[in-house]
């Protein structure tokens, strides 16, 4: 039988789909078995890629804000996973980071969420994870999915990535931090 830090170690050395990975691959992940809120975004951006730390950059300083979290609790693998839908930095394309690589997903999900007993919440950040985890629950778009918070509660929380390249998204979606941020954190503290 598989054991959770067997698992990562094994993923740590993945080299699946090194021949698309400009930079070569550095898969960025945390995870322990007592983690009761799992964070699945998108790919490790170049920052990321550097430092070897899950959200270790401005879109990772706004989604603690976000959730309410200090840096030592969200790192804390105890009580909180992070899981990306790409482990690697996927390069650069016409308007940002390329898409995750679809291989982690496919290859090592559900292997490693079955060494998650305890999650309680699961963070959709991204179209790439709303769509991936909600399937045909998902709307056509993630203004629409993330509209529709409510209806994946509790298992699910659906939110835009926090990038600074999506400020534009939110001056014109305001609800999103007016009210489903303070509902987010709530979910959050009562959790951790």
């Amino acid at each position: 039988m598989e054991d959770l830090e067997s698992l990562l170690q094994q993923v740590r050395a993945c080299r699946i789909c090194e021949e698309h990975l400009p930079l070569g691959p550095r898969p960025v992940l945390v995870a322990g078995s007592t983690a009761k809120l799992l964070i699945v975004g998108q790919a490790p951006g170049t920052k990321v890629h550097a430092s070897g730390i899950p959200w270790d950059d401005q879109s990772g300083k706004r989604l603690r804000q976000w959730l309410g979290l200090t840096p030592e609790v969200f790192y804390d693998a105890s009580q909180v996973a992070i899981i990306p839908m790409g482990f690697c930095y996927p390069g650069k394309g016409k308007s940002g980071d390329l898409p995750p690589r679809p291989e982690c997903a496919r290859h090592w999900h559900q292997r490693l969420l079955g060494q998650l007993p305890n999650i309680q919440l699961t963070l959709l950040v991204g179209k790439y994870a709303q769509d991936y985890f909600l399937g045909n629950r998902a709307k056509a778009t993630l203004t629409d999915t993330v509209a529709a918070w409510h209806e994946y509660l509790p298992e699910y929380m659906p939110m835009p990535h926090p990038s600074p390249r999506n400020q534009l998204w939110l001056r014109r979606n305001p609800w999103f931090e007016a009210d489903a941020i303070p509902y987010v954190q709530q979910l959050v503290q009562q959790l951790l």
